[in-house]
């Protein structure tokens, strides 16, 4: 399995407000993905060291930071992820939108990350 990107991710109720904070620490918008689930969508941004951080807005009680982990092999991560102990946060599959598969997983101490695998 190789990564293909590993950057912090923020979900939030409020994305506007936290990507107006990453503008104003010199993160531009690169890529916006909207309609994958009902009221989600998600704001990719990258600075110009090459850093990048993802803005997601979604119907959280609070803010959430999580690892964001794009993998060439979905199905050997989860598994790596799961024999270490990592749980899915909610039930049901992973989602899949025509362009990516992924899911969030937590760990036994109680991080997360959130891996998907983007379709060429």
């Amino acid at each position: 399995m190789k990564f293909t990107s590993f950057n912090p991710m923020i979900i939030t109720k409020d994305s506007e407000a936290a990507v107006a904070l990453f503008e104003a620490l010199g993160f531009e918008r690169r890529h916006t993905k909207e309609g994958f689930l009902d009221d989600v969508s998600a704001v990719r941004m990258k600075d110009s060291n090459g850093f990048h951080v993802d803005v997601v807005q979604a119907p959280v009680p609070q803010d959430m930071t999580t690892i964001r982990m794009n993998v060439d092999d979905f199905d050997e991560a989860y598994e790596l992820l799961t024999s270490h102990g990592f749980k899915r946060r909610s039930e049901g599959k992973p989602t899949e939108t025509g362009s990516s598969k992924g899911c969030m997983l937590v760990s036994p101490s109680g991080f997360s990350i959130s891996i998907s695998k983007h379709y060429k």
